[in-house]
């Protein structure tokens, strides 16, 4: 199409097709009433072969919907020559002379003012599911337009960061304030977050606190700071304030462990964001906060009873994965290398090495709780023995693995240094509530579905700690771009090999999903 727009729409525009277009829109497209989606749910079937499906489109001229991907719309097109239809789902209009979907300047008007109504006569009706988290769409989410005074600075700064392969923004160090190792890890990992990073450079958090008690705000303003393009070291002295405020147990200047501040971290976000309806988010279970969307996931526990194999089943909100290692006083699970389905994640199974594939099965195995630990089921009325099973119910966007270093026990202080090979991909559906049927004798007969991407993640942050459990320091290695890999060592980034992310040790692994869903 030209840069002058379609030529045939002149034709559409006659007599009263504004009004036209708006009753199509109402009817047709953004359904704003219950019983207008009725009546489209009712009527808007593809007038040749009865399909709701195919992506439906109405032709402009005379209300005829067809199939798009059945090319019934273009017959019709053809044969009627009315070269206008309009895709009932998005509401794009689609030229059959020039073979694209269109812009023309008063039509979109329309489409927007008819989609903000829509918007608003349905509230809080979820109208999209994203990454398996209802989202409800209102007024606020409606598309950004830019202001008079955001158009007047994008004409005083014409020039445009461009994003190129070796590009470095979002790179910075951050200055120890005094064994805040701990600290600066995971604020690395949680700045090269992908969508925590879009939500908090797009200006989505409403603060309703006072902004300078407002974790969410200082993280806000750590994202700025991360990709203002500044090089020179960042001073995090606000952030550590505000912990030491709010996670009272991480104040002062001892070493602190690094997974623990990153749950007292999420924990502190997750109770200073709102949720849609401006109450405090703080129910895991009913929550829509940004650090729910992305970390929470869903940890399934059936307990069966031995003698009558009843099964009670209940499901618990996780924001990470804690995974015993070999050589704990925890007795690890024998696993013989190379049949495990370990090849599926891409393990490398050197002789005796144990990988994190190892460590789910392990953790996802069926466990006898033995006589000592009976429980009253419900099917036999009486305390029996039962076998107790983890499995993941729901998958979070972000999936955080904590290998468990440090042990601590009446008899035992001490650093567990066992090497964990872990991927760049994996696959978590092995590990899966639904998958669990395939497990026998807790061996997986899992086959290998090459264009299955539902529970398929990346590494994108590994987080390390050199020395020992009374004196250790705490680097992250974090990812930028594809296969840019960085070693951030507090103030000091330095560029790192996928090699040396592999050959570390590990101790927080975090994943991101590769294909997030949308409707």
């Amino acid at each position: 199409m030209s840069p002058a727009g379609c030529p045939h729409v002149n034709g559409f525009k006659v007599d009263n097709w504004k009004q036209n277009l708006r009753v199509i829109y109402q009817c047709f497209v953004w359904s704003g009433s219950a019983e207008t989606r009725k009546r489209k749910a009712k009527s808007c079937i593809c007038h040749m072969c009865g399909a709701h499906l195919n992506r439906l489109h109405s032709c402009l001229y005379c209300v005829f919907f067809a199939c798009f991907a059945k090319k019934h719309i273009h017959e019709h097109a053809k044969s009627k020559r009315h070269n206008l239809a309009i895709d009932l789902l998005y509401g794009g209009i689609y030229c059959f002379m020039c073979q694209d979907y269109i812009y023309d300047k008063d039509m979109e008007q329309i489409a927007k003012e008819e989609q903000r109504k829509a918007w608003k006569m349905q509230g809080n009706t979820v109208l999209y599911r994203y990454t398996c988290v209802c989202v409800c769409i209102g007024e606020k989410y409606s598309t950004w337009e830019p202001t008079k005074r955001e158009l007047e600075l994008l004409r005083h700064n014409p020039k445009r960061r461009r994003i190129t392969s070796n590009c470095t923004i979002g790179l910075r160090g951050l200055i120890n304030l005094g064994n805040t190792c701990f600290m600066n890890c995971i604020v690395q990992a949680l700045t090269h977050t992908p969508l925590l990073r879009d939500f908090f450079l797009s200006d989505r958090h409403k603060c309703e606190m006072q902004s300078n008690s407002c974790l969410v705000c200082e993280m806000s303003q750590l994202f700025q700071e991360f990709y203002s393009g500044h090089r020179s070291p960042h001073i995090p002295f606000r952030l550590l304030h505000l912990v030491w405020t709010h996670a009272r147990h991480l104040a002062g200047y001892e070493q602190q462990d690094a997974h623990e501040f990153l749950i007292a971290a999420l924990d502190v976000l997750h109770r200073h964001c709102k949720d849609d309806n401006g109450k405090k988010a703080n129910n895991p279970n009913h929550c829509n906060c940004i650090i729910d969307q992305i970390f929470t996931g869903g940890l399934q526990s059936d307990v069966t009873c031995q003698v009558c194999h009843g099964v009670s089943t209940t499901i618990d909100p996780f924001w990470d994965i804690s995974l015993d290692l070999p050589g704990s006083s925890t007795p690890f699970w024998p696993l013989s290398p190379g049949g495990d389905g370990s090849a599926l994640n891409g393990e490398s199974h050197t002789t005796g090495a144990t990988t994190l594939t190892d460590c789910l099965r392990r953790f996802t195995r069926p466990e006898h709780l033995g006589s000592s630990a009976k429980i009253k089921c419900s099917g036999c009325h009486s305390y029996q023995e039962s076998t107790k099973q983890l499995t993941m119910k729901k998958l979070p966007i972000v999936a955080c693995f904590h290998l468990k270093r440090f042990e601590h026990s009446a008899k035992l202080r001490r650093k567990i240094t066992t090497y964990v090979s872990f991927p760049l991909e994996l696959d978590m559906t092995p590990f899966m509530a639904s998958s669990k049927e395939s497990r026998m004798n807790g061996q997986y007969q899992q086959t290998v579905d090459p264009f299955n991407n539902d529970n398929k993640y990346s590494l994108f942050a590994v987080v390390n700690h050199q020395g020992t459990l009374e004196s250790g320091h705490y680097t992250t290695f974090i990812r930028q771009h594809k296969d840019q890999w960085f070693k951030c060592d507090d103030a000091i980034i330095t560029k790192a090999s996928i090699k040396d992310v592999l050959d570390s040790e590990g101790y927080l692994l975090f994943y991101h999903k590769q294909f997030l869903e949308y409707e």
